[in-house]
């Protein structure tokens, strides 16, 4: 009988710099690790890649400077809305510097309490100490100061007003904070918005569509300038911090990584194994609040096999409703048996409660994510097996 299903190993590698053949990389960190911890490879066992040394590997980084030329093109008239950014020195700070040296005049309009992805400006609690109404309540840095006065970032023990007000001071650019949930209100200030949210950027652009200029930060760097990187996609999302003047972007490709370490497993090996670029998992902190997926999507690239959803029983309602009178080996041969004729689509069945209704590269690479880390593991891949398999896989 077989007793262990999924298994997840952070694979080790050197440390990868620009210019690095990633593909080898991949395949013979997987390889070793193979050889070394004998294990072998097996048809669609997952080969995971996190994002950082895709853009590293390719070199896809951009200067703030490149930044502060596409915005001089796109906003030529020396003022800019930013609508809802996070906040985050990693994700933020480098954007808005290039954004400061680019323009003369920033209006930011901040979303209260906390940014999209969960960073709070203040405790959600002082709404009602002070009879704020977040849904239709809009003041200014004055009036902010005066009810929070100097509040800092639980975890990160920064004030995120003082952190954006330094950055445009350093550039020369004037910035005046508005504090809203409603995304109109910047059009009492400016009409050239650019809306800086992640996931709810579309319906941002879409009701300030009346604006003179409306672009997002997946409007800008999708193009290179004077030979810088970009993403043709995502622009700017997805980025992080490199240097005090470099930012790295977001996979502008990977297909051909991907198919190229699925051709080199299967030369070696014989094996059919699924490959994907995953960023931040989409999972959320039930201390902190945040929302860890401050990249636009999960995964930019996979395999076509990592397409769709799950399609699982749940087996403690089967167990309870179907087969409740059975115990012991009966009851485990008869929930194979459950499992094995399971229609293909269990889509509003009772027999599917509870399961997971995600897609499996958001899953997955959340699982990866929380494997690999994002500090000093060392194991920019994650290989999983048995992920597909289930209780009647012998």
């Amino acid at each position: 009988m077989r007793c262990v299903g999924t298994v997840v190993r952070g694979i080790r590698t050197g440390v990868i710099k620009r210019g690095d053949n990633l593909e080898k990389i991949v395949v013979d960190s997987v390889m070793n690790a193979s050889s070394n911890d004998n294990f072998e490879i097996r048809d669609k066992d997952i080969i995971a890649v996190t994002e950082a040394v895709v853009g590293i590997a390719t070199g896809n980084y951009v200067s703030v400077d490149d930044i502060a030329s596409d915005i001089r093109n796109k906003f030529p008239n020396n003022e800019v809305g930013i609508v809802f950014p996070i906040l985050s020195r990693n994700r933020f700070s480098m954007i808005l510097k290039g954004i400061a040296r680019g323009t003369k005049k920033i209006y930011m309009l901040l979303s209260y309490p906390a940014d999209e992805v969960g960073n709070h400006l203040f405790d959600e609690k002082l709404l009602y100490k002070y009879n704020i109404n977040p849904y239709s309540d809009c003041f200014d840095e004055k009036k902010y100061r005066e009810l929070f006065g100097n509040i800092v970032h639980e975890f990160t023990g920064v004030n995120y007003v003082d952190v954006y007000t330094e950055i445009c001071k350093n550039e020369g650019c004037d910035i005046e904070f508005i504090f809203s949930n409603n995304p109109r209100d910047i059009l009492k200030y400016t009409k050239d918005i650019l809306a800086s949210d992640i996931h709810t950027r579309n319906n941002t652009k879409k009701l300030l569509e009346d604006a003179d200029i409306i672009l997002g930060l997946d409007d800008i760097m999708t193009k290179s300038i004077n030979g810088s990187g970009y993403n043709s996609k995502y622009g700017l999302l997805g980025s992080n911090k490199s240097t005090d003047e470099l930012l790295k972007l977001f996979p502008e490709n990977g297909k051909e990584l991907l198919l190229g370490i699925q051709k080199d497993i299967k030369n070696r090996t014989g094996k059919n194994v699924e490959v994907m670029i995953y960023g931040d998992g989409a999972f959320k902190d039930p201390i902190g609040k945040i929302w860890e997926l401050a990249d636009p999507v999960v995964s930019p690239f996979y395999t076509d096999g990592l397409e769709g959803t799950p399609n699982e029983i749940k087996l403690k309602y089967v167990s309870d409703n179907t087969l409740s009178d059975l115990h012991g080996e009966e009851l485990n041969k008869a929930m194979k048996e459950e499992i094995k004729k399971k229609e293909s689509n269990l889509v509003g069945q009772n027999k599917s409660l509870g399961t997971t209704p995600r897609r499996i590269v958001d899953l997955v690479g959340s699982l990866c994510d929380l494997t690999s880390g994002s500090g000093d593991k060392g194991t920019p891949v994650v290989l999983i097996q048995g992920y597909f398999d289930n209780y009647a896989n012998d």
